[in-house]
């Protein structure tokens, strides 16, 4: 199908992408989507649900045997028929040799998931975060995938294994410039799944060691609870590999050197636009205050624009701070009595503008700006993954 819409969803554990994309998954399918499902672990530190089936913790391996086997049941309920494991053959760098990723395991701590105070060097969370993104980008080189979808900033709940596949498939997709979209509960963008949620509860049913469904809710083996929606949510991640690096992240001395530069060019602004604040036009026998108003306006600008260009108060403070202290030693009265800057109106408008503007440039709230998406460019599709009906 050369004309169908591709796309690559990485998760951490059997089970995974079934909980949170499996209506998304069966949806792409049914419109004609190639689906790719990448599974980073086999689960083998995960915990086990009924009876009948705790010999399965008798060993790791014996524990990713049988979550293999429902991963292999659930992706052929959901109709994916190209799955892989992250560090087989069809999954890792050219020139690495292939590998197993092991489950990570956590330990739930006063915050949430967190990592345990050993971390195996063959898991997940204990490989090399090149080797990781690497082998997920091989995927994305194989595929061409024309969306990359995996979890948020916290990876869904904080465990370790979710934080990795996070970053590491957020690098492979930016870095060969593929889209990212996050599962995430407060996201914008809504995919209806009511018309899959019989496949997609058949789906979680064939992980009868991880998790139980009592009625729409599915039950895990510590007792939580968690909803079967017929929503799955998600939102699209700004492109962070060709942004500019914040001002916050720079070498302290760039930094430095921008806010000096930026107290530099306020003094001779303010040195250049003293020259002409009291340049006056008569129009209908009113004084118009042509030059200061001019010099305002221009020391708006110039704050404006080192305020969304450095993302940051302080190099707008700087150079406020530079055209506040020339206005202000050209108010002093000089060794004739004369002053360069008028006690005039336009004098008087010259010196009070600079203070005002710069609180108003540095306290405004800084503004967070959300890249256009799939979603936005290529509307009526299917949330933007999948070509329309």
């Amino acid at each position: 199908m050369p004309d169908s819409e591709r796309v690559l969803f990485v998760h951490a554990h059997p089970d995974d992408e079934t909980i949170d994309t499996g209506g998304t998954i069966a949806t792409l399918v049914d419109r004609g989507a190639w689906v790719t499902v990448v599974t980073c672990t086999r689960g083998e530190r995960g915990e086990v649900l009924p009876a009948d089936l705790q010999g399965a913790l008798a060993s790791p391996d014996t524990l990713a045997k049988l979550r293999e086997s429902e991963l292999a049941k659930a992706m052929g309920i959901l109709g994916v028929t190209d799955h892989r494991y992250l560090g087989d053959e069809t999954a890792h760098a050219t020139g690495r040799a292939t590998r197993i990723y092991r489950d990570s395991g956590m330990r739930w701590g006063a915050t949430g998931a967190e990592a345990t105070d050993e971390v195996d060097p063959t898991s997940l969370a204990g490989a090399e975060f090149r080797d990781v993104a690497a082998d997920i980008a091989a995927v994305i080189l194989d595929v061409r995938p024309d969306a990359v979808v995996s979890y948020d900033a916290d990876g869904g709940y904080g465990h370790p294994d979710h934080l990795r596949v996070r970053d590491a498939a957020l690098s492979a997709a930016q870095v060969h410039g593929v889209p990212y979209y996050a599962i995430d509960a407060s996201g914008t963008i809504d995919v209806d799944v009511s018309a899959v949620l019989g496949r997609k509860r058949a789906a979680l049913g064939a992980y009868r060691s991880q998790l139980a469904l009592d009625d729409e809710e599915m039950v895990y083996p510590g007792g939580q609870r968690q909803p079967v929606t017929s929503v799955e949510k998600y939102s699209y991640v700004a492109d962070l590999v060709n942004a500019p690096i914040p001002f916050s992240e720079q070498h302290p001395a760039a930094r430095f050197v921008a806010a000096v530069l930026g107290g530099v060019i306020g003094v001779a602004i303010g040195a250049l636009l003293t020259v002409y604040n009291q340049f006056t036009v008569r129009i209908a026998n009113q004084d118009i205050w042509v030059g200061a108003i001019a010099a305002a306006a221009i020391v708006a600008a110039m704050l404006v624009g080192f305020r969304l260009a450095f993302g940051t108060r302080i190099v707008p403070a700087f150079a406020a701070a530079g055209v506040i202290v020339v206005v202000a030693l050209f108010s002093l009265p000089t060794g004739r009595g004369s002053q360069l800057i008028e006690q005039t109106g336009p004098g008087l408008l010259w010196q009070i503008a600079p203070i005002v503007l710069g609180i108003v440039v540095i306290a405004w709230p800084q503004a967070v700006r959300r890249g256009p998406g799939k979603i936005e460019k290529r509307k009526p599709e299917l949330v933007g993954f999948v070509k329309g009906p």
